[in-house]
């Protein structure tokens, strides 16, 4: 008998019969297989526990890798976005609102035939608004807004983009009439690749999934594409052509009027002092995009927040227009005598170069305070938005660059490493000026510069020069000419000026920071503008002519 029939035996009371022991050595087989199946069905079990946690943790989205990832903005209108929302691209609002009255009465547009465009694309430098216009037609609209990244398409495994691409176009028509808006197309639509380097085959099945079904759907269908990108010169020309994106809308950086009105909207926010003048901030911030005008009155008002002011004043607008443009004051960077002097005759040198040239921008201020990169600056503040530029005007840019380095020539007799930047900039424009502008008497109107852009791969494999090296030639010296005449344009006007600027340059070491209007009249003058005598018991000091202002000489 077994020891396990013996145990048994020894437990159950009264003598073990034949029939229980058949029964015992029945059952102990299933036993055997029990213990050694039990580890797997439970290891089983345990994968299925955690796996079925992770996709609850995923949201139910560890499977639907095919569907679309766009998102729904709820109409709420408090929250809505509209027109009256956005300013400063007042042809692009013209244009869009013709989508808008589409989506609102297709009727009227159908009635005649008409069909309105497939797909608009907004397209514009960073920061000018384009998702922001998208949901204002929404919002005008009171349609549904369907919103995805162009890289919410792409994936590592192939075919999911264009699934999600059909599952996109399948949502849309379900809620039409609505908007489907697909930020930074250019993900997704780049050019298809031919040549060196390689392609991406999941992002070209994806774009062509999206170019079949831009071909397919029908605008009656009420169904508008909107796309934005700050690259169009990369998207795949079948994705431009008529019948996909019909309508291309450009939206450029707001003029003076448009930077005045996105003021006027951001500043709704805040609380602002009465005497702020919205146009002379506008003035101030040429170049400044949308979001660059947000970004500005933002730190305005922390600026005036941290000094504790009861409403952001026009100080606070133009320290933090100097941020935004040229970086933070750095107090704590504190320059030695030697530099401080160096840094205050090189900025003076700027400043008087530049109000004595013709066709310059008037000075708006001057300081020795390090900001950003630069120990000191030297602001103009535009009359107006340029959109051309004479030879006048670049070669008087030029000579007030050279402003700088000519007074320490002239002062100190000898060149620093400070004017690194002004020289950098002279180049670039004066290359422009003879290799793209036409603006050089020897080479005449030619373009010299057509193979400067940057190559994009597989549109420009390969290049061949456009010019000989003969031109090269000559178009470095006629560059270095264009230079040294700005160079000794500006040596000449302050050798005629020096009085004025040994007085600038000793103002800028006791006073940091003077005035553009400081500055003019010093220059008219010869003398020290009274705000500037005024100590802080509000007496006046002794005043201070150009003539008794006597700088040292430097060492050797």
């Amino acid at each position: 008998m077994s020891a396990v029939w013996k145990a048994l035996c020894s437990r159950r009371r009264g003598p073990c019969s034949d029939s229980w022991a058949i029964k015992v050595r029945a059952a102990s087989p299933f036993w055997q297989v029990f213990w050694n199946v039990a580890p797997f069905v439970i290891l089983i079990l345990l994968v299925y526990f955690f796996f079925f946690r992770q996709m609850k943790m995923a949201g139910g989205r560890a499977m639907s890798f095919g569907k679309s990832r766009a998102k729904l903005l709820q109409r709420d209108d408090k929250n809505r976005t509209t027109f009256v929302d956005v300013a400063g691209v007042d042809e692009a609002k013209e244009e869009l609102q013709e989508v808008v009255e589409f989506l609102k009465n297709p009727k009227q547009f159908q009635r005649l035939g008409g069909k309105m465009p497939k797909g608009v694309l907004l397209a514009g430098s960073p920061g000018t608004g384009k998702t922001l216009i998208a949901k204002a037609v929404a919002g005008e609209a009171d349609v549904p807004f369907f919103s995805i990244s162009g890289s919410d398409f792409v994936e590592m495994f192939v075919g999911v983009g264009a699934s999600r691409v059909r599952d996109m176009f399948e949502q849309g028509r379900k809620s039409a009439p609505c908007i489907i808006f697909v930020d930074e197309i250019d993900a997704v639509g780049r050019s298809r690749f031919s040549g060196m380097g390689g392609g991406h085959d999941e992002r070209e099945q994806t774009l062509n999934a999206l170019l079949v079904e831009m071909d397919g759907f029908d605008t009656t269908e009420g169904v508008i594409i909107i796309a934005a990108t700050n690259r169009p010169d990369v998207l795949d020309p079948a994705l431009m052509r008529p019948g996909r994106f019909d309508r291309q809308v450009f939206i450029d950086l707001p003029n003076l009027k448009g930077r005045e009105e996105i003021l006027k909207i951001h500043v709704k926010r805040v609380t602002v002092g009465k005497e702020v003048d919205l146009q002379k901030v506008a003035r101030g911030t040429p170049g400044f995009s949308g979001a660059d005008l947000m970004n500005l009155v933002n730190e305005a008002a922390l600026l005036a927040a941290r000094r504790g002011a009861a409403a952001v004043e026009l100080p606070d607008f133009e320290e933090a227009r100097d941020k935004v443009s040229w970086g933070r004051e750095r107090r704590s960077h504190m320059l030695d005598n030697e530099e401080k002097k160096l840094t205050a005759y090189h900025e003076a040198g700027h400043a008087i170069v530049l109000a004595k040239t013709e066709q310059t921008e008037p000075l708006h201020k001057v300081t020795v305070i390090p900001r950003g990169r630069a120990l000191g600056a030297t602001m103009q503040l535009p009359e107006k938005d340029r959109y051309t530029q004479g030879r006048k005007r670049l070669m008087g840019m030029l000579i007030g660059l050279m402003g700088g380095r000519a007074a320490e020539e002239l002062i100190f007799g000898d060149v620093t490493t400070g004017a690194q930047n002004d020289i950098e900039r002279a180049t670039r424009i004066a290359r422009a000026m003879v290799c793209e502008f036409g603006m050089s008497e020897t080479l005449g109107p030619r373009n010299y510069g057509s193979d400067q852009h940057q190559m994009f791969l597989g549109r420009e494999i390969s290049r061949n020069e456009i010019h000989s090296e003969k031109i090269t030639q000559l178009i470095d010296a006629e560059i270095d000419s264009i230079l040294k005449e700005a160079h000794e344009t500006a040596s000449q006007i302050l050798k005629d000026h020096r009085d004025r600027l040994e007085l600038i340059a000793e103002l800028l070491i006791k006073y940091e920071t003077l005035d553009g209007e400081q500055v003019m009249k010093i220059l008219e003058t010869g003398e020290v503008p009274e705000e500037l005598l005024k100590n802080g018991n509000g007496h006046a000091e002794t005043p201070v002519t150009a003539a008794e202002v006597k700088p040292e000489k430097p060492a050797g």
